[in-house]
């Protein structure tokens, strides 16, 4: 069951329109090691170098692309040449990027068309003035990256060789290149913010070309299972508009809403128009969910009623294709695989993973922690890239129902004294309150893991390796919360100044289980059986299991990452214990 805008390939899913081009498939790609491309005018059409390709949206570095070299370079450029039809005349071409990592610039025809820093976050670019209709236009663009530990970088190396649990880079595009054909007077976007409560939906409008018309209207339609719900019009005359809707609907009886939840996942269909002088100047595909996630006395509810979050940690790698997923469908087989397993929920470890994916979550039902890459060194660059890029990430997330909370830190990553200096504190006390700004509907987790400031769950990250040393160090809260014993070992709880004010606690990170191998790591003991493995899996998650005060916890993980081999599934995706022994363990 899909909803009524959806179209496979689409990169977009939450806002549909039909007028597209996809520009994945081959460019031509240059190295550019000694930085000359643009005194050499390399944007110019026949100045740009000749004779290799790569096979986009996968970086250099994967096998993917054709090239799989996976020695950093700084430098690196792309060319496609586009054939702009005639009848795309007299709209507006917008090139779009889903992901670039890291700074961007483009040019189309020779000419610059604009700029952009951050690998995580979707951009575009509105190239109407510098293209020919009818003929092929030349888009290029220049991608600069660095091994800067001041870049939001994730999991991403930043010296010659993995290590640890950081892995090869990723330069370049890394989610889908397409190209949208639009009207002047649009709709550039609309946030969406339901209200079970009041079985309301409150549309905020973000409209473009707008000014100095008249006889505007804008038209929304919302249905549920292809049965029309709403149909609310109203007449713009400001860019920034907001209305409400109901979404109280006939069901075979009293008039209800249907909700979104895991066991649930109702999904409204909604279309937004715009009309001028009653000719249709833009309209939008979108669907919404309709659910509330809220803490109350120290309990996370869903829809008002507890939430026992089962969940698993996925850091989204491919053995071919690295960060970029190698299709539609291996999204939907992760998916599928987890909730097989028993879990209802995924903690997107450092990664803001492709739309397609969010949207499959979305309809199938799957909770989704959405957090950032960090950086690994704190100053005043950081502090601005860092936040730069999560203030474009969270409105781009912001109408997924999947997505119930933010975690914008991790672990002390790019705040490595956080536990005493006041600075760092400050910092991810202002990306909190910046987040609740935006949305002050979800969760935020500051510093997950360790080491808290000021965040609405208290989250722990725990590799012993029994459930009886799990209980013995967990059975008295008041000696976790109050910072009297360390959750980690070495690692407590809240940062100093810091106090315990009833959050909910959820084990966030636990297991790493590794077979026997020379090859990698896991947590703790690797283990030479599934036997061995399933006991001590049973062991840990029914004690985390047993403890009343702990609200869910997060396993890691789902699949083996290059050197790291602690993955239920190996990086292929092939289970390495039966997956309905997992089940039965999560499932109690």
């Amino acid at each position: 069951m899909t909803t009524k805008s959806y179209s496979k390939h689409y990169p977009r899913p939450q806002f549909v329109r039909k007028e597209w081009l996809d520009l994945n498939g081959e460019w031509d790609f240059s190295f550019d090691d000694g930085k000359v491309g643009e005194s050499e005018h390399w944007y110019d059409q026949e100045r740009f170098p000749k004779g290799t390709q790569i096979i986009v949206p996968f970086t250099y570095e994967t096998k993917a692309s054709g090239i799989g070299i996976e020695t950093f370079h700084p430098r690196v450029w792309y060319r496609r040449n586009v054939l702009i039809p005639q009848e795309a005349r007299g709209k507006r071409t917008i090139l779009h990027f889903q992901g670039v990592d890291y700074k961007a610039k483009c040019w189309v025809n020779g000419t610059v068309v604009g700029e952009h820093e951050g690998g995580y976050a979707a951009f575009s670019f509105d190239i109407t003035p510098y293209i020919t209709y009818g003929s092929e236009n030349n888009i290029v663009l220049e991608i600069e990256d660095s091994q800067s530990a001041v870049q939001p970088r994730g999991k991403q190396r930043w010296v010659d060789q993995n290590f640890e649990c950081f892995y090869v880079q990723s330069t370049g595009i890394w989610k889908s290149v397409w190209l949208e054909y639009v009207n002047e007077a649009r709709i550039d976007a609309v946030k969406m913010t339901p209200d079970i409560d009041r079985h309301m939906i409150r549309l905020d409008f973000q409209l473009h070309g707008i000014e100095g018309r008249n006889n505007l209207r804008l038209e929304t339609r919302i249905e549920l299972n292809g049965q029309h719900v709403q149909t609310i019009s109203l007449s713009p005359d400001r860019p920034w508009m907001t209305i409400e809707a109901s979404v109280k609907h006939e069901a075979g009886g009293p008039w209800k809403q249907s909700l979104w939840s895991p066991g649930s996942p109702n999904l409204y269909d909604i279309e937004f128009v715009l009309y001028e002088d009653e000719k249709e100047s833009d309209r939008v595909q979108s669907y919404f969910g309709m659910r509330k996630i809220s803490i109350e006395n120290g309990q996370i509810l869903l829809n008002n009623a507890p939430l026992y979050q089962r969940m698993i940690l996925d850091q989204g790698y491919w053995t071919d294709s690295h960060l970029t997923p190698p299709s539609v469908e291996a999204l939907i087989e992760d998916i599928d695989k987890i909730a097989e397993m028993g879990y209802n929920g995924i903690r997107k470890h450092m990664k803001l993973e492709d739309p397609r994916f969010l949207y499959w979550c979305d309809v199938k039902g799957m909770l989704v922690w959405s957090e950032m890459a960090a950086t690994f060194e704190f100053n005043d660059e950081a502090v601005t890239r860092f936040t730069k890029e999560w203030l474009e990430i969270v409105p781009q997330q912001y109408n997924h129902p999947c997505v119930i909370t933010w975690v914008p830190f991790n672990e002390s990553w790019g705040i490595p004294t956080i536990g005493h200096e006041v600075r760092q504190q400050q910092f991810t006390q202002s990306i909190y309150h910046l987040t609740k700004a935006i949305d002050p509907y979800r969760p935020v987790i500051t510093n997950d893991g360790w080491e808290h400031t000021v965040s609405d769950i208290l989250t722990l990250h725990d590799y012993v390796e029994t459930g009886d040393a799990f209980l013995e160090r967990y059975q008295d809260k008041d000696m976790i919360v109050t910072n009297q014993i360390a959750s980690n070992r070495w690692k407590f709880a809240f940062a100093e100044g810091y106090t315990y004010k009833g959050q909910p606690i959820i084990i966030s990170e636990f297991g790493g289980i590794a077979f026997q191998s020379d090859k990698g790591w896991g947590y703790g003991n690797q283990v030479d059986s599934v036997e061995a493995f399933l006991e001590r899996f049973r062991s840990i998650t029914g004690a985390i299991q047993s403890i009343p005060y702990i609200s869910g916890y997060c396993y890691t993980q789902l699949t083996d990452v290059q050197q790291e081999i602690n993955g239920l599934l190996t990086e292929d995706r092939k289970p390495k214990v039966p997956l309905e022994e997992i089940r039965k363990i999560n499932l109690g």
